[in-house]
């Protein structure tokens, strides 16, 4: 079984469909907060699953993720201060880092209460290990009696 991701984009299409230009594909991947949605990559080995969510200018501290009922959840929020000088104001300003919630079925196959995460160089890493009995096992031989 594969490590799958909870399918919530058909809301968010029909609601992109209604409210924007139909031929502006630019902005299908963008949140509700027209902020983008961080790209995520999913490995899987013999022991487990890889788990990267790209996600440059955030701090450790500012990602929540949980496991509840096999569904893994990966979240942010990061409050945006409007840092300006005096006399200094915005004339165009398009960095946000507000918030994004991404979320995923996790098989059975899993050991969920032995997920690790650590953050670095801007790419979230989760590894999600296998439990032991749905790990490959080498050929063996049989004896015939």
């Amino acid at each position: 079984m594969t490590l799958m991701r909870v399918n919530t984009s058909l809301p968010r299409l029909l609601e992109n469909f209604f409210e924007n230009d139909l031929f502006d594909l630019a902005r299908l991947n963008f949140s509700s907060t027209n902020t983008t949605l961080p790209s995520v990559n999913i490995k899987e080995d013999n022991n487990g699953y890889e788990v990267e969510v790209a996600a440059p200018g955030f701090n450790k501290e500012e990602f929540n993720v949980e496991v509840n009922d096999n569904i893994l959840t990966i979240s942010s929020e990061k409050r945006v201060e409007n840092e300006t000088k005096d006399g200094q104001q915005f004339t165009h300003r398009e960095f946000s880092y507000q918030s994004f919630k991404r979320t995923f079925t996790l098989p059975a196959t899993v050991e969920s209460d032995k997920i690790e995460a650590k953050y670095e160089n801007g790419i979230l890493h989760l590894s999600i290990p296998k439990k032991e009995e749905a790990k490959p096992k080498p050929a063996r031989k049989i004896e015939i009696k």
